[in-house]
């Protein structure tokens, strides 16, 4: 109280905790636009705005731009106590990344920033600032505290709302990548018109955007509603059986009329996908279920893939002449021999150790076929030609070109998977997993781990070499620069992806890491930078793939003060 008796009161004081989150809100917001001026820099904005994701409204560089200012928005909004503090704070976030860009617009127009940073060009400011230039630097701060409260009201919608909208949104953004393919396939389907009606020449229409987000997240919606999942669950058994059939069916003649349906141009993507769904089965089988990390693989794939070269080629490398199926057994064979000769050496080490041993094993796979040692035998770097296709038609026969590679690899992929899926139950499939859980414990309890991991090293051996003998009949051809690195990382990844030990994510993993990337072929610059954030924000949201087994669901997913299932909570160890 002062002298003339005015309340003074005290000022209000800060929590902790609140300095905290405000703390946390710019550094979002910093990084955020980090990531923006990035995205900028490095020619992404620039280079996709020229592509239309709906025509005349917005292209697919406003696309990733806007989505880089709303990202920190919803981030930020992630740990705000109430709603004004969520959109509040999503609104500073934004303001920040958006911030950043206008410092970009500032000190281009100070200093030529051209001069080593190619893509820092006129045509990229006036893009930001709706072709104001520097009079319009404010432009991108206002745009991003926009996206960044709308993104944090987004948020905080419920679930079985955000998620139908999410829905709708990725929708769109899928279809209108592949905007320009679909209109040319439904045209060919004599379904011109509705192809005319959701898709321009690249992108969708603006009716179409609508129409497929409203049905996209009525849809979800209505499922919700229904439940049938749920429905599902509480069926008996036997009717879950009969109900599976129909289903299985149902994805299996899709599955076949797929590359009918899409036309040549994605036959040669479904062909590959379809190989690497049958290397990654056998690898599941050493990495998933045994646990043997083998970065290897592509050694064996190599003598598949040569062996098939070999006994059938009709050129100057040929031996035999065979035929195709006739070869195919010599290959698995000669994979699997292959793969106890490695595996015998090495089985005995584990971890990382094993797979710095497999990875040499591959490299020196790769230097000895394209060496003058058995260039008189494989060819060298000439390679071997001339690789007949498993089934001799006419150009014009539909199974002609790649389609009949699909057919083969879904076939023996199914094969393989049916082989997987009755091993993993069994006794053998037991001890793998016993292996990959605990190897001192599996031996103390009599497994013997040399002959059990040689097992699973061959089986995957065996699948790899199938795989190789298939793409050499693919490709016509196999050559030392065929044998890449890249081949290994792909199938792990798809693994890691797909779920560990998961046979159905195999396949889910194969269509993600290896149909999408190379079906944006367009954006061949960036594919690989794309390819490493998918897989940083798997392992960060979801380290247990995108299908993955029980035991691996559980083993992430139990808290670690949580007993077991057969402990009372009483009797929990103290922690």
């Amino acid at each position: 109280m002062t002298a003339d008796g005015a309340i003074v009161t005290a000022p209000e004081t800060i929590s902790p905790e609140a300095r905290q989150d405000w703390r946390e809100v710019v550094q979002v917001g910093l990084i955020g636009g980090v990531i923006a001026i990035y995205l900028c820099l490095v020619g992404i904005v620039p280079l996709f705005d020229g592509r239309p994701l709906v025509a005349t409204v917005i292209s697919l560089g406003e696309t990733v731009l806007l989505a880089s200012l709303a990202v920190p928005g919803a981030v930020a909004a992630r740990r705000a106590r109430t709603p004004r503090v969520a959109v509040a704070s999503g609104a500073v976030a934004g303001l920040l990344a958006g911030g950043a860009l206008t410092l970009l617009v500032i000190a281009g127009s100070v200093v030529n920033l051209r001069g080593f940073m190619l893509n820092a060009s006129p045509e990229l400011y006036a893009l930001l600032t709706f072709g104001l230039g520097v009079g319009g630097s404010w432009i991108p701060a206002l745009v991003g505290a926009a996206m960044g409260a709308l993104a944090a009201a987004f948020w905080l919608l419920p679930d079985r709302f955000r998620s139908p909208l999410v829905r709708g949104l990725l929708s769109i953004l899928i279809l209108g990548l592949f905007g320009g393919l679909l209109r040319e396939r439904l045209q060919a389907a004599g379904l011109g018109e509705i192809g005319r009606l959701l898709f321009s020449f690249e992108g969708v229409t603006v009716t179409g955007a609508i129409l497929i987000f409203v049905g996209v997240v009525g849809g979800r919606i209505l499922r919700q509603r229904i439940s049938f999942r749920a429905r599902f669950d509480t069926l008996p058994e036997t009717r879950q059986r009969q109900l599976r059939i129909p289903f299985l069916l149902l994805v299996i003649a899709f599955a076949s009329s797929l590359p009918l349906l899409l036309g040549p141009a994605f036959a040669m993507v479904t062909a590959l996908v379809a190989l690497y769904i049958l290397m990654g089965l056998g690898l599941n089988i050493t990495l998933g279920l045994a646990g043997l990390l083998d970065l290897g693989f592509v050694a064996f794939y190599a003598v598949g893939a040569y062996t098939v070269g070999l006994l059938t080629s009709t050129a100057e490398f040929g031996l035999l002449n065979l035929p195709f199926w006739a070869a195919v057994p010599f290959a698995v064979l000669f994979a699997m021999l292959f793969g106890a000769i490695l595996g015998l050496p090495i089985l005995g080490i584990r971890g990382d150790y094993l797979a710095i041993a497999t990875l040499g094993f591959g490299e020196i796979i790769r230097i000895l076929v394209g060496s003058d040692l058995l260039k008189g035998l494989l060819g060298g770097p000439r390679g071997i030609i001339n690789i007949p296709k498993p089934i001799d038609v006419p150009s014009t026969n539909f199974l002609a070109g790649p389609v009949q590679i699909y057919y083969i690899a879904i076939a023996f992929a199914l094969l393989v998977a049916f082989v997987a899926w009755r091993l993993r139950g069994s006794r053998l499939g037991r001890a793998w997993v016993a292996i990959r859980e605990d190897e001192d414990v599996a031996e103390a309890v009599g497994i013997n781990l040399i002959q059990t991991k040689l097992l699973a090293y061959m089986l995957g051996a065996a699948f790899a070499g199938l795989g190789g003998a298939i793409s050499a009949a693919l490709v016509g051809s196999i050559f030392p620069s065929s044998i890449q690195l890249l081949i290994s990382i792909n199938v792990v990844a798809l693994i890691i992806v797909g779920g560990m030990g998961s046979i159905p994510g195999v396949f889910i993993g194969a269509l993600f890491l290896i149909g999408i990337p190379e079906l944006f072929r367009e954006f061949q610059d960036y594919r690989l930078l794309f390819y490493g954030l998918a897989l940083i924000a798997m392992m960060r949201f979801r380290p247990e793939g995108l299908l993955p087994s029980g035991i691996v669901r559980r083993e992430l997913h139990v808290p670690e003060n949580e007993p077991p299932p057969n402990v009372p909570a009483g009797e929990r160890a103290p922690g």
